[in-house]
């Protein structure tokens, strides 16, 4: 990520966050809008989950500039979720969410360039918790195999 692309998100997330009850029930409604499988995995209290999820994404934007700490705490991140039932293929699904969420927040400074930003943001580490949950994930061959063991 460049310099650019990192001050772009850290401001606009800064835009948002006197609004983080809001941001969060969005996008959680559109989450669960575009892939409604999604809603299983929320446990409890969607509001205390939103807040949650409001907090962490706000330390991985604060953490931007710092990416050999952040990259291996969402690798973390991505393998606690993939033992609590998140797939890969939800990946999508949440980026979409959360661009939605920041365009229908953000209004028009929601320009080409932040959401350029943003996408690039998502996508190093959405990589990161996808390589976690990879890594703390049995491939389903192994599953198999050792299930037909006597």
């Amino acid at each position: 990520m460049t310099p650019t692309e990192v001050e772009l998100v850290q401001h606009s997330f800064r835009r948002l966050s006197p609004l983080a009850d809001q941001v969060a029930g969005l996008f959680c409604a559109r989450l669960f809008e575009l892939d409604p499988r999604v809603r299983s995995l929320f446990c409890g209290c969607l509001h205390d989950q939103g807040r949650t999820w409001i907090a962490t994404l706000g330390s991985a934007v604060a953490s931007l500039h710092d990416l050999e700490s952040l990259l291996p705490s969402m690798r973390a991140l991505g393998a606690r979720h993939g033992g609590q039932g998140l797939l890969e293929e939800h990946y999508a699904a949440v980026g979409d969410a959360l661009l939605w969420t920041l365009h229908k927040g953000l209004g028009p400074e929601f320009t080409p360039a932040v959401r350029e930003a943003w996408f690039a943001t998502y996508s190093l580490l959405a990589q990161a918790m996808i390589e976690g949950h990879r890594h703390a994930t049995p491939p389903a061959q192994t599953l198999t195999a050792s299930a037909a063991l006597p």
